[in-house]
């Protein structure tokens, strides 16, 4: 029945997942350097993400006239996280590190350690905890790098703020430990 409080207040399990009961955890590829202390540090610093959406495909037939659609291939949108400047800039300088081995900017080569996607491509987490503490939902990216660094806008009136900057990923596909039962 609409309009009733408590029936809505019943439906509502444990009171609604938390936007803020978050983590992202990510481990550079091998060959970056100066990356001592990333992961623990790009965990605590990512300030925003998303849990990532589905999309299929559709394959249009034109027939007499009229389009019959078909169910095409899953669709993987690009990934972002926005993540907060610490003053030791390891975080942007290792995502800026992994760019420049993906392709550098004068020469406009990749490092010979990074020739195929299994070297420059990782796997990341990101995990939605309950009120409790404990993971309710879980999405591992497979195959993903960077394909943007956003930059940082300075500002002298700028007071009592944070520098942050937003990273833009590709990656081949998601897994959900409750859709694949595998992340």
């Amino acid at each position: 029945m609409p309009f009733n409080i408590q029936e809505f207040r019943t439906a509502m399990n444990y009171d609604g997942a938390r936007p803020n009961l978050f983590d992202v955890s990510l481990t550079l590829p091998a060959g970056i350097l100066g990356a001592a202390g990333f992961s623990r540090e790009f965990t605590f610093m990512c300030r925003t993400a998303q849990l990532p959406g589905s999309s299929i495909g559709s394959v249009v037939v034109p027939y007499f006239g009229r389009e019959v659609k078909f169910a095409g291939n899953r669709v993987f949108p690009d990934w972002a996280v926005t993540v907060i400047n610490d003053e030791d800039f390891l975080v942007k300088n290792s995502f800026e590190r992994w760019l420049s081995a993906i392709n550098q900017h004068e020469s406009n080569r990749r490092s010979p350690t990074f020739v195929n996607s299994r070297n420059y491509s990782v796997q990341a987490t990101v995990r939605q905890f309950g009120k409790t503490g404990f993971p309710i939902k879980t999405y591992k990216f497979v195959g993903m790098f960077p394909i943007d660094v956003s930059p940082i806008d300075l500002d002298w009136g700028a007071n009592d703020t944070i520098e942050e900057f937003a990273v833009t990923f590709q990656y081949q596909y998601w897994l959900s430990d409750t859709t694949d039962g595998r992340a």
